[in-house]
């Protein structure tokens, strides 16, 4: 009996991971709750207690991190004059691709005269890696927030630069339906725009930091206080409206972290940072 032989075979398809996270708090005797919480795949949310009125989740990503292909979605609604905290169990890692690109969707929801604290922890990127990433956020009337993404550009124990690490990074901040605020970070793994002296110039980790006052004046005298706090580095801080943003650069992550850990301390809503941010 002779057997037919395919002249090549199909290629393998590769395992994915995929993950939705979505949670969404009340106000019960002055205190934020839980309302709802949904999980799915790789996306796990824990509740760890407190002794803050504001409720803090911890999103998990039980992949162990996120490769070519992978999707990742988190969803957050917080209720009229509530308070939280959003943070992540570890630093996501963005590990080498084989081509597809990895993505991550962030949708925040803050209701009238409350606060939400974005606080991931740093996304370290790998040799290779490719990753596009985007956050939304819904504020309504006097709501506030305070978002941060910290980067780092490889492994410093493995001596890593991951110059050829692909990132796209886009927010989109809106007050009652109109936008407020928009960036875009972007690396397309070209060296010169990591060591060009007005882009990265040479450094290997760098943050974003976001914080939308209730008013002009609030976010004015939050960023005179801050201004006169900010530690030696390279960092700066700038403020236009209800929106005070401050950049950071560093050689390490664990510079980076120690540059910016007292600024957050005055921009959280809750009083203090998550337990997993302390050094």
């Amino acid at each position: 009996m002779k057997f037919a032989v395919p002249e090549k075979f199909p290629a393998a398809r590769l395992q994915r991971a995929r993950g939705i996270g979505r949670i969404s708090t009340k106000q019960r005797d002055s205190r934020t709750v839980l309302d709802t919480l949904f999980q799915e795949g790789c996306s796990k949310i824990r509740l760890p207690n407190t002794h803050s009125s504001a409720l803090e989740a911890v999103l998990i990503n039980t992949a162990g991190g996120i490769t070519g292909g992978d999707h990742l979605a988190w969803a957050a609604d917080v209720a009229a004059g509530g308070r939280l905290v959003l943070t992540t169990q570890a630093c996501e890692r963005s590990y080498r691709s084989t081509g597809d690109v990895a993505q991550v969707h962030i949708d925040l929801k803050v209701r009238a005269g409350a606060h939400l604290d974005w606080l991931p922890q740093e996304t370290i990127l790998f040799e290779a890696s490719k990753l596009h990433r985007w956050l939304n956020v819904d504020l309504e009337e006097a709501a506030t927030l305070t978002a941060i993404e910290a980067v780092l550009l490889g492994r410093d124990a493995m001596g890593e630069d991951a110059y050829d690490a692909i990132l796209r990074d886009n927010w989109r901040v809106r007050r009652n339906g109109r936008l407020i605020h928009a960036e875009a970070t972007s690396l397309s793994g070209q060296g010169n725009e990591r060591d060009a002296p007005s882009l990265l110039a040479g450094n290997k980790a760098f943050a974003s930091i976001l914080h939308i006052a209730a008013n002009d004046d609030a976010a004015a005298a939050l960023a005179t206080r801050i201004q006169q706090r900010l530690p030696d580095g390279a960092i700066a801080l700038s403020v236009n409206g209800p929106r005070l943003v401050i950049r950071a650069m560093a050689e390490t992550g664990l510079a980076l972290r120690r540059m910016i850990v007292p600024t957050l301390y005055e921009l959280t809503g809750a009083g203090s940072l998550p337990r997993l941010w302390h050094l």
